[in-house]
C-alpha cells in the first residue's frame, strides 16, 4: 500500500474550495511521501462513472463530496457496513484491483465529540435531515445514543435520515423548526452556512448549563448559532475537527499506515482557514 508515485483526489462540484488537499498534503510532507500526491477535481454526478472507472494502479483513493457519496455506491465492488448504513461512501479505497467504499464522516463526528469532551452524550437534538444529519446520527449510535430528536424545515423530507436511523436501531422524534426543544446534552446543526442563523438565540438560550454545541460550519466561524452558545459558556464545537479527524482516517485507509500525523494536518488546516478569512 506505500508504493511510491500514487495519487489521491477529492471529487465534487463544485470542489475549489475543499480543504482536503490542504489536509492530506500535510499528512504526505509528515509522513514522507514525497511522491504521493492529491488533488480537487472538478466532477458531476454524471462523470463520477468514467472518473472512477479510469482510475488506474496508481491511483490509491479517493475522497467524495455530495451527491457523489451516494452515487458512488453502485460503482463499487464493496462497500462497507457502516458506509451501507447511512447511504453513502465519503472515501473509495483502491486494493487489490478493487474498489472499496468506507465512510469516514462518522469517525470524524465521534473523534470531534471525544476532543471536545463531550464523548457519550445522553440526549441530543440533530437540526437538518440532509446526508450530514445521517451521518450524525450513526455517531450518536456509535456513542451509545439510541434515540434522538432530529429537527428539520420539512418533515416529508426526513426520510432518508430515518430509513438510516431504523437501520442502525435509532429511535428519532421529528421536530419542525417552529416545534421544538433545544434543551439536550447536546444539539448538533447539520444545517448548510446561515442557515441556522434565525435560530441562534432560541437554542443558544435553551440549552442547559453544561451542554454542547456542535455545528459543523467551518467557515466563516464562529457562525451566529456558535457565537450565540460560547456567550452563554456552552461548549462549542466547530466543523473543522470534523473534517480533520475524518481526513485523516481516510489516510490511514489510502496509504496503509496506522500512524497518521493528525496534529500536522490540524496546524496547516487551520493556517489555510486563516489564511481564507484574512483575503
Amino acid at each position: 500500500m506505500t508504493a511510491t508515485g500514487r495519487r489521491a483526489a477529492v471529487l465534487g462540484s463544485p470542489i475549489a474550495h475543499s480543504l482536503s488537499p490542504v489536509l492530506h498534503r500535510a499528512a504526505y510532507a509528515a509522513m514522507g511521501l514525497a511522491d504521493w500526491r492529491y488533488d480537487a477535481i472538478e466532477c458531476a454526478e454524471d462523470g463520477l462513472a468514467d472518473l472512477v472507472g479510469g482510475c488506474g494502479p496508481q491511483w490509491a483513493g479517493l475522497s467524495l463530496t455530495m451527491p457523489l457519496k451516494r452515487a458512488v455506491l453502485p460503482l463499487l465492488d464493496t462497500v462497507s457496513d457502516l458506509a451501507v448504513a447511512v447511504g453513502g461512501a465519503n472515501t473509495v479505497v483502491f486494493r487489490d484491483g478493487a474498489r472499496h467504499g468506507e465512510n469516514t464522516d462518522v469517525y470524524g463526528i465521534v473523534q470531534a465529540l471525544a476532543e471536545a469532551g463531550v464523548p457519550a452524550p445522553a440526549s441530543a437534538v440533530v437540526l437538518g435531515g440532509g446526508a450530514t444529519a445521517a451521518s450524525a446520527v450513526a455517531a450518536l449510535r456509535e456513542t451509545g445514543l439510541a434515540e434522538v430528536t432530529l429537527v428539520v424545515r420539512d418533515p416529508a423530507r426526513a426520510g432518508e435520515t430515518l430509513r438510516v436511523a431504523e437501520h442502525l436501531g435509532t429511535t428519532v422524534t421529528v421536530r419542525s423548526f417552529g416545534d421544538f426543544d433545544p434543551a439536550a446534552d447536546l444539539v448538533v446543526s447539520t444545517l448548510p452556512s446561515g442557515a441556522a442563523d434565525a435560530l441562534a438565540e432560541r437554542v443558544a438560550a435553551g440549552l442547559p448549563e453544561k451542554a454542547a454545541l456542535f455545528d459543523v460550519v467551518y467557515a466563516p466561524w464562529p457562525t451566529p448559532l456558535a457565537a450565540a452558545a460560547g456567550a452563554r459558556g456552552r461548549t462549542v464545537i466547530g466543523g473543522f475537527p470534523m473534517l480533520l479527524h475524518q481526513a485523516a482516517r481516510q489516510v490511514e485507509l489510502m496509504t496503509g499506515q496506522a500512524d497518521v500525523p493528525v496534529e500536522a494536518m490540524r496546524s496547516a488546516g487551520e493556517a489555510e482557514i486563516a489564511r481564507r478569512a484574512a483575503a
